[in-house]
């Protein structure tokens, strides 16, 4: 079998359970955009990362793939747990990790070592994702349940394992000099 097919090059492509939409549906923007975040989890795992953290990443992967396969069944043909991309499991990551960390008193600058980085910028696309989910949500046929709170707690996650990335390396986080709250220029008084 051929990778190329020649049958996107006007701008369309088949949905899982049939059916032709624009490449630029709401729909097909989620499951690029996951997509491109579980390519940059795999980035992620070519890093030095401890095995807990490479193992929970491998289980987000796999995740975000069912996920994607759901998103990409927009008419339910294939059956999908939602339980797949429950958010318990990722909440207890985030528990265990937080566990280890100074408590957080201002921003984060993205950044310190190249793994934390990583996080960062999966982080934002993880964002991005759930911006796309939600505007997925309101087309007819919605998305499947659990999608968003999945990936709401999953950008948190990825926040938190740049923390904890960095803090298990020695890297000092960068805070935000602004933290402190807005300035104003009237004098006290």
């Amino acid at each position: 079998m051929k990778i190329y097919t020649r049958t996107g090059d006007g701008g369309e492509t088949s949905l899982l359970s049939g059916g032709r939409v624009a490449k630029d549906h709401p729909r097909i923007e989620v499951y690029g955009t996951l997509d491109e975040l579980n390519s940059l989890l795999g980035l992620l795992l070519t890093e030095p990362v401890p095995e807990a953290a490479a193992a929970e990443l491998e289980r987000v992967q796999s995740a975000l793939f069912s996920m994607g396969a759901a998103l990409a069944d927009a008419e339910g043909r294939f059956a999908r747990d939602p339980s797949e991309w429950a958010a318990g499991p990722i909440e207890r990551w985030i528990d265990g990790m937080e566990g280890e960390l100074e408590k957080l008193k201002s921003f984060v600058l993205p950044g310190g070592c190249r793994a934390a980085a990583i996080a960062h910028v999966a982080r934002t696309v993880c964002r991005r994702a759930e911006r796309c989910a939600t505007a997925a949500g309101r087309e007819p046929g919605g998305i499947p349940e659990g999608v968003l709170v999945y990936l709401n707690r999953l950008s948190d996650g990825l926040f938190v394992l740049s923390r904890w990335l960095n803090a298990r390396v020695g890297v000092a986080e960068r805070r935000w000099p602004a933290a402190s709250g807005p300035k104003s220029g009237r004098k006290k008084g």
